[in-house]
C-alpha cells in the first residue's frame, strides 16, 4: 500500500468560479443503444450462449428483405454489444460524438469488427443519435492450445466521432430571466463568496438560497440577456472554503487529508507484532559409493518483532496539518498504521475533521 498526503497552503485557495459550479440546465445527456458488431476473427457470440444475438442477426436481415426465419445461423463473426455515449450540453444536429461499445455475449474480442448502425436513446425514449462504424480497442487477446495472452480489455471498444446527432435538446438559455449556479462542493461559506463576487462587479445580480445554489438574475445593462453575463462572472475569482476531512481509501492505502485538519493535545504510541518466517531448504547428498539417496533438510528462520522500540510521541493543541503529517513520520508509521492512527484519535475526540473511509 502506498500513503498520500496532500498538504494544501494553509488558507483559503483562489480559484474561478467555472471551475467551481455547474450551471442550470448545462450538462451533457446520457445515451444508450444495442447493435452488432460484424466482421469479427471467429471471435464473436456463440449462439448456444446467447440467443439473442441470433434473433437480433434474424431481425436485421428480415427488416433487409432476406427471409431467415426457419434457418439455422451459427455466425461467428458477430457479437451483440451495448453502446453507449454522452452527448454535451448544446450539441446540434449533425454534430458527432464518440461512442463507447462493450460485448453482452460471450464474444471473445471485438478486434477488427464493425458496428452496424444502431439507434441511441436518452430515458425519454427518444432516439438523440445513430451510431456506425468500425471500431478500435486499446487490448488484445491472443491463444494457442497451451498458453494465451491477453492485455487490456479487448469486449470494450471505442468509436472516435462514431455517432451523429439527430435530435437536439431544447433550452432556450439567452430567454431565460434567472440562472442557477450548482456548487460542485456545496460549502456556506463559499457560496457568499461567489454571489459577493458577482454583486461586487454586479450589483443586485446574485442571490445565496442555499449552500450549493446561488442565483443570477440580470440587472441594468445584461438585463434578458444571461449569455453575456454568464461570459463574465466565470472568469471571476473567488476565495473557497472547504471542512476539515480525511478521506482514507483502505483498499488502496491511500490517505488524503485537507489543509484546515488540527488535532488537540493527545499522545501517540505506534508499536505492533511482526513475525516472518523463511524458509531455505538444503540439499544432503549421501558418501560417494554409498547405498544412500539424495534428501532436502529443511531449513526454517522465525523473527518476530514486538515493537519494543516504539515510542510515545506527544502532538500539541491546535497542531496544523503539516505538524501532524510530522509527528506521524517520526513514529515510522506505515500507511497501514497511519489509518489505524487517525481513527482512533478521531475516537478519542482529537481530531477536528470528518473522516470519509471509501
Amino acid at each position: 500500500m502506498a500513503a498520500a498526503l496532500l498538504a494544501a497552503t494553509p488558507g483559503a485557495a483562489s480559484t474561478r468560479v467555472k471551475d467551481i459550479v455547474d450551471v442550470e440546465n448545462v450538462r451533457p445527456n446520457q445515451l444508450v443503444g444495442y447493435g452488432l458488431v460484424v466482421g469479427l476473427p471467429g471471435t464473436g457470440d456463440r449462439t448456444n450462449n446467447s440467443p439473442f444475438t441470433e434473433e437480433s442477426l434474424q431481425a436485421m436481415l428480415e427488416r433487409m428483405g432476406v427471409n431467415v426465419r426457419d434457418a439455422k445461423m451459427k455466425p461467428a463473426n458477430v457479437a451483440a454489444v451495448s453502446v453507449t455515449a454522452t452527448m454535451p450540453a448544446f450539441a446540434r444536429r449533425g454534430s458527432s460524438i464518440d461512442v463507447q461499445v462493450s460485448a453482452l455475449g460471450d464474444s471473445t474480442s471485438l478486434q477488427g469488427g464493425t458496428l452496424l448502425v444502431s439507434s441511441l436513446r436518452a430515458l425519454d425514449g427518444e432516439i438523440y443519435a445513430v451510431a456506425q462504424g468500425p471500431v478500435a480497442i486499446a487490448g488484445f487477446a491472443a491463444r494457442g492450445a497451451g498458453a494465451s495472452v491477453t492485455r487490456g480489455v479487448s469486449t470494450s471498444a471505442r468509436i472516435a466521432g462514431g455517432a451523429i446527432i439527430e435530435r437536439e435538446v431544447p433550452f432556450a438559455l439567452r430567454s431565460s430571466t434567472s440562472l442557477k449556479l450548482a456548487l460542485k462542493n456545496p460549502d456556506f461559506a463559499t457560496a457568499r463568496s461567489i454571489a459577493a463576487a458577482i454583486n461586487t462587479r454586479f450589483a443586485g445580480s446574485a442571490a445565496v438560497l442555499d449552500p450549493g445554489t446561488v442565483e443570477i438574475a440580470p440587472k441594468g445593462a445584461f438585463r434578458g440577456d444571461v449569455v453575456d453575463l454568464m461570459g463574465e462572472i466565470e472568469n471571476l475569482s473567488v476565495e473557497v472554503d472547504q471542512p476539515a476531512r480525511i478521506v482514507i481509501n483502505e483498499a488502496s492505502g491511500t490517505v488524503v487529508m485537507s489543509a484546515d485538519v488540527r488535532i488537540s493535545p493527545v499522545a501517540i504510541a505506534q508499536g505492533g507484532l511482526t513475525i516472518s518466517v523463511s524458509e531455505n531448504p538444503v540439499a544432503s547428498q549421501p558418501a560417494p559409493l554409498s547405498d544412500g539417496q539424495t534428501v532436502v533438510l529443511p531449513r526454517t528462520r522465525v523473527a518476530v518483532d514486538d515493537g519494543a522500540g516504539a515510542s510515545l510521541a506527544i502532538v500539541g493543541g491546535g497542531a496544523s496539518l503539516k505538524s501532524l503529517v510530522s509527528g506521524l513520520n517520526t513514529l515510522g508509521v506505515s500507511p497501514r498504521d497511519l489509518i489505524t492512527i487517525l481513527q482512533a484519535v478521531k475516537s478519542a475526540g482529537a481530531l477536528q475533521a470528518a473522516i470519509e473511509v471509501q
